[in-house]
């Protein structure tokens, strides 16, 4: 089989549940589809439940006490970075592509680090650069896509940034994407947001897709005028939605009307049933200076909402879901446009979740519930199964080595993640867990933690290493996670078991942590 193209997207705080097919009411009809016509895996989790430090894992395979980027505003170093999936497919040949948010160093920093995605650096990356960056030829990036800050003003900013002011209108977009169209719900970090879908990031980033597609895509072995043969691709396309704030844009924040979303079961906070850690992470005030505490304290935490807020917050986060199925679908077309369907391997995921209601939580930090665990994964191409849900334990851990195996490609660097290519085209095989840890700066939460989790097709649970307090759930029995059986005795043998798993972990973690740059 001739090496594929592999064409990777992503989208940033996106439920594995929050998909028509895995029976949210979210209107997803191109991911379905997509999902219909491959694999999907249903157990997938994250190596980390926050941004920076899980797309480090994705890019290089590696569990983040290894790579170092432990928590947000910790940057990824340039060399283990570019012996990643990016740097490794480029060696052998591919030509690699960046479009979207990359978030593999710290915007918001405290000093100039002279990466492209730092605020103080990114006016000494001229109007020509587009990379290399992190291992991948060609870049077009959207440096934190959240508007909760605006696009940075020229001379910074990056290739949106350079869009979105270049023509003169960047400040009536601001203004008009600052403009609650109503009406008010009362629910934090939520409107009606009266940007034009066109002028949305959304949107440009699957512009600038489909237009890398265009100028690339062609068939692996096809000759272009004047070479002997095209390269095969490898493109990284990278939403930064659905992360809050919950500002969707018309008309798709009226697609899912309030009172039809579906609400958790179990929407109160209930920390007395909970391990220690989950009040203090909620209630102790962050450390570090004023910058550092206000957005933590405005922006990293919501407090619990009431029914009718929580149905407003859902409804523009579906809405912001289905802009992006909707974009994504106009990049499927697109491939489909140049003939490539069956000559590219197409893989959706998430870097994490979000809460969203579930035990009165919003957002996401250190409490490992599966909204925030686990995402999506679905993967189409060929030899892949399709139609087919996989229970396995699987993570975004697995796809740089995925890739490779594909690819036919050699590693650069050593990686954690195994293959997925045996799942995905076999119901034979199967996988016994899949690992995630986290260790939380004060700076974030007002308490230091060491997180460690394992899931199982069947349990779930989390260590603090620091005071050996647990969770373990039963996600079998229990999938809305209520009832905490790690002090359990009846349950002594299968919490050993899991804590082995954890413990089973390869023993090179960095010697020295790497320092934070910045907030995130």
């Amino acid at each position: 089989m001739k090496r594929p193209n592999i064409l990777f997207i992503t989208t940033d705080q996106h439920r594995g549940d929050c998909f028509g097919f895995a029976g949210r009411r979210v209107k997803t009809p191109h991911l379905d589809l997509l999902a219909q016509s491959g694999t999907r895996f249903s157990a997938c989790i994250t190596p980390n439940i926050v941004c920076q430090p899980s797309r480090a894992s994705i890019l290089t395979g590696l569990l983040p006490l290894t790579h170092g980027v432990c928590d947000n505003g910790i940057d990824l170093d340039t060399t283990t970075g570019e012996a990643g999936f990016a740097g490794s497919l480029t060696a052998s040949g591919y030509h690699t592509g960046f479009v979207g948010k990359a978030h593999f160093s710290t915007h918001h920093t405290f000093a100039k680090t002279g990466r492209p995605e730092c605020q103080f650096s990114e006016p000494d990356y001229g109007a020509g650069w587009y990379g290399p960056y992190m291992g991948f030829e060609h870049v077009e990036l959207v440096v934190e896509g959240h508007n909760y800050w605006l696009p940075t003003p020229l001379p910074g900013g990056l290739h949106h940034s350079r869009w979105h002011y270049g023509d003169g209108l960047g400040e009536l977009r601001n203004e008009l994407y600052k403009k609650d169209l109503g009406p008010s719900t009362g629910a934090p970090q939520t409107f009606f947001s009266a940007l034009p879908v066109a002028w949305h990031n959304s949107t440009w980033v699957g512009d600038r897709a489909i237009d890398f597609l265009e100028r690339h895509g062609r068939k692996p072995g096809t000759p272009e005028p004047g070479t002997s043969a095209q390269e095969p691709f490898c493109l990284w396309v990278s939403f930064p939605d659905p992360h809050h704030p919950f500002d969707c844009p018309e008309p798709w924040s009226r697609l899912h009307h309030p009172d039809e979303v579906d609400l958790p079961e179990h929407r109160t906070t209930d920390f007395e049933r909970r391990p220690w850690w989950h009040r203090a992470s909620m209630e102790t005030r962050p450390q570090g200076s004023a910058e550092v505490q206000a957005v933590r304290q405005n922006f990293s935490r919501m407090p619990t909402p009431d029914d009718k807020q929580l149905r407003h917050i859902t409804a523009n986060y579906f809405g912001m879901i289905s802009l992006v199925d909707h974009q994504v679908g106009r990049i499927l077309d697109a491939l489909r446009l140049q003939g490539l369907d069956e000559e590219t391997l197409v893989v959706f995921t998430s870097d994490h979740g979000d809460w969203l209601g579930d035990h009165g939580l919003m957002l996401k930090g250190p409490m490992a519930y599966e909204g925030v665990l686990n995402v999506g994964l679905i993967v189409r191409g060929p030899g892949v199964q399709a139609g087919v849900s996989v229970r396995e334990p699987v993570s975004t851990l697995d796809l740089a080595a995925t890739f490779y195996d594909y690819a036919k490609a050699s590693a650069l660097a050593p990686v954690h993640g195994r293959s997925l290519r045996p799942l995905l085209e076999s119901s034979r095989h199967t996988r016994d867990s899949a690992l995630s840890e986290w260790n939380v700066a004060a700076s974030r939460c007002g308490v230091e933690l060491q997180l460690r989790t394992v899931r199982t097709r069947d349990w779930k649970l989390t260590l603090e290493a620091h005071s050996g307090a647990g969770e373990m759930y039963k996600l079998s029995d229990d999938p809305t996670e209520m009832d905490n059986l790690y002090d359990d005795p009846g349950y002594a043998a299968v919490r050993k078991d899991l804590l082995d798993m954890i413990a089973s972990r390869p023993r090179d973690q960095l010697q020295q942590p790497l320092q934070p740059s910045g907030i995130a």
